[in-house]
């Protein structure tokens, strides 16, 4: 099977059905399509054949889903690029692929200026500007039919580049349905009709879920930027059944005063994943929206490797924590902790996770020292710390690469952050290693509080030291009035917060 002949068909199922929102402007199922394949005509008329990979730089509206189908019509590889890169990340990530188109949103188009005389590969560049309309219009209607290979390349999606270069990660059509899938296992069922919200662009994590909702005939509604407000009303007024985020934007979204007293009957799933969360926004959003909170875990080589409903995550299981965990593995994934070695280790061993789906990259794009590194027998090296228990949980640690040895003690950020987070006037909180005389190195933080709210250093460092003991607690408290930075993918950079201890150092890690 491959994703294009699916969507196609659920387009012929579900023709008059609304299929897209995005503000006031809708589209029904048989007019994404034909906008598709006019598209899809259009890269051919410029010379682009199967197989090539085209890139598209836009955020979420009813035209990101001509690209989402176009390109999948014609048979090319789409490659998403990310709004808040630099020109020297589009440069690197455009080379990479040799990409042949780029589709770019107006409002964006003069971040690629600098760029595309530096891609040799470049054919054509499509703005979406006023001219669009017409440049659609003069395109063919009919779908071109292209045959297509489960195994034919449908995307490649880069990584944040939060460790070095961003990597392309490719999904052959089979493999991103295999994702597709497993990522709605455990959910309730879509049927036709049902709302999924898109806040995050669709090029990142949220255009996982694009495909299964279109193709049980849900309809996609875009939101092209985070408001709390202005999401939590989409939210209410479009019915949205499910709603894909992120930590940080779920702690802002409960923060809203009239969170609690909207109508959340028509949620069906809110998963919050992408980055661990914690036990104080998962509780607040619970009490928020009800018991429609479920969880998964992977990354964008590998996904999902578990995931839990809200019956496991605030249930009492003897032997286990859900509320600390990732969830429970899959049923249709593999996971192992591994040894520095590469070696499986017992339930309960701390060590790097290991996981196999279906769903997984077939490598990283024209890097195949990085594939090695990564994938290796079949098994991907998620770069994250973590153990299993007995039955099943899988607790994330931290990012391998996050870990602080002080004093000859692992200390992972994540554990510092949560308790930190536990204390009532902190909104974020960023804990990393720092060079220290005597220990090599030392934990850390820096704190935003919430508007109006006092804390103390003390009372930080004594709250740490009371919960997970001396030698755990942040030798320093940093407290800051700006937001902490995110990656591209939205997730916290510890890196970036980090690197200014460390410069003039050949080496990352302290030596005591």
């Amino acid at each position: 099977m491959d994703v294009t002949s699916l969507m196609r068909r659920a387009a012929n199922s579900f023709a008059d059905r609304e299929a897209a929102k995005h503000g006031s402007r809708k589209l029904t199922f048989a007019e994404a399509w034909e906008r598709g394949c006019r598209l899809a005509n259009y890269l051919y008329e410029r010379g682009l054949v199967r197989g090539d990979r085209v890139a598209v730089l836009e955020d979420n509206c009813l035209e990101a889903v001509d690209s989402f189908l176009g390109i999948a019509i014609a048979g090319m590889v789409r490659v998403p690029l990310y709004a808040r890169n630099s020109a020297e990340g589009h440069a690197y990530m455009l080379n990479n692929i040799d990409c042949k188109g780029i589709i770019v949103s107006e409002a964006l188009a003069n971040e690629l200026e600098s760029v595309k005389s530096r891609v040799s590969s470049l054919e054509t560049i499509l703005i979406r500007d006023a001219k669009y309309p017409r440049v659609l219009a003069e395109q063919s209607a009919l779908d071109p039919m292209i045959e297509l290979n489960p195994n034919d390349y449908y995307i490649i999606r880069h990584t944040g580049g939060t460790t070095g270069k961003p990597k392309g990660v490719a999904y052959t059509h089979w493999k991103w349905l295999a994702a597709a899938r497993d990522w709605f296992y455990p959910h309730p069922p879509v049927l036709p009709g049902d709302s999924c919200l898109h806040v995050a662009p669709i090029s990142h994590a949220s255009g996982y879920w694009f495909t299964p909702v279109w193709l049980a005939g849900g309809r996609n509604v875009m939101l092209e930027k985070f408001d709390p407000k202005t999401t939590l009303d989409v939210l209410e007024s479009e019915r949205i059944a499910y709603f894909l985020t992120v930590p940080t934007l779920m702690a802002a979204l409960v923060e809203e005063p009239t969170a609690k007293k909207r109508d959340w009957s028509a949620l069906k799933c809110l998963n919050l994943g992408s980055a661990p969360a914690s036990d104080t926004t998962i509780l607040r959003a619970r009490d928020t929206f009800g018991d429609v909170l479920v969880n998964a875990y992977g990354a964008t080589e590998c996904v999902p490797l578990t995931s839990m409903g809200p019956e496991e995550w605030f249930a009492n299981i003897e032997g286990s924590n859900p509320l600390r965990s990732c969830g429970r593995v899959h049923p249709f994934a593999r996971v192992e902790i591994r040894d520095e070695n590469n070696n499986p280790l017992p339930v309960g061993e701390v060590g790097q996770i290991a996981g196999r789906v279906d769903g997984q990259m077939t490598g990283y794009w024209n890097n195949p020292e990085a594939t090695a590194e990564r994938l290796i027998d079949g098994w991907i090296l998620m770069g994250d710390i973590g153990y299993l228990d007995s039955n099943g949980f899988l607790y994330l640690m931290d990012r391998a690469d996050d870990m602080i040895v002080s004093g000859g003690f692992n200390i992972y950020p994540l554990e510092l952050e949560n308790v930190i987070y536990s204390h009532h006037s902190v909104r974020e909180v960023a804990v990393f290693g720092v060079p220290h005389q005597k220990w090599g190195e030392a934990p850390m933080a820096i704190v935003v509080l919430r508007p109006g709210c006092l804390a103390t250093e003390d009372e930080i460092i004594q709250l740490c030291a009371s919960k997970l003991g001396s030698y755990k607690k942040p030798y320093k408290v940093i407290f800051s009035s700006d937001a902490l930075p995110k990656t591209v993918a939205g997730k916290l950079s510890r890196k970036t917060l980090r690197e200014p201890y460390w410069e003039g150092k050949t080496e990352r890690i302290g030596r005591a």
